[in-house]
């Protein structure tokens, strides 16, 4: 992995981080909802940029999921399979830093779980991470 890409996943897994302390605060601390779709939605972002980094090709200066991935499947057709995860998380760049934008803590758990799932699969691709259907066989 190139520095460049490797940074950009630092990135993204500093947005995972935030998005999972914000979801997970105590009983009497309920979640930080904007704070988890913001996050998510950014690291969702940086992944795809990782993506992109990693194949030396330009990285847009744009926030919106789905123009990265249209980027992203011209170099691998698979990414595909993140659409309806990205299509979930597109707008929270944006929206949810202003009033008016209050996600409830499921729609925050929607959106962290969205996430969960980009980061995954994008790391299974990078050689991060072996993919689910690895970790399952070599553990038995």
């Amino acid at each position: 992995m190139n520095e460049t890409t490797a940074e950009w996943v630092f990135k993204a897994e500093n947005d995972f981080d935030i998005a999972h302390r914000a979801m997970g605060r105590s009983e009497n601390e309920p979640p930080i909802t904007d704070a988890v779709c913001f996050h998510s939605q950014q690291c969702a972002e940086k992944y795809l940029k990782a993506v992109l980094q990693e194949e030396e090709q330009p990285i847009p200066r744009i926030h919106g999921l789905i123009a990265l991935l249209e980027a992203c499947i011209v170099l691998d057709v698979e990414l595909e399979t993140l659409r309806e995860d990205l299509e979930g998380l597109e707008g929270y760049a944006v929206a949810v830093r202003y009033p008016g934008a209050n996600p409830s803590a499921e729609f925050a758990e929607r959106a962290l779980k969205a996430a969960t799932r980009v980061r995954s699969f994008i790391r299974a691709k990078l050689g991060l991470d072996h993919p689910p259907e690895t970790q399952e066989t070599e553990s038995k």
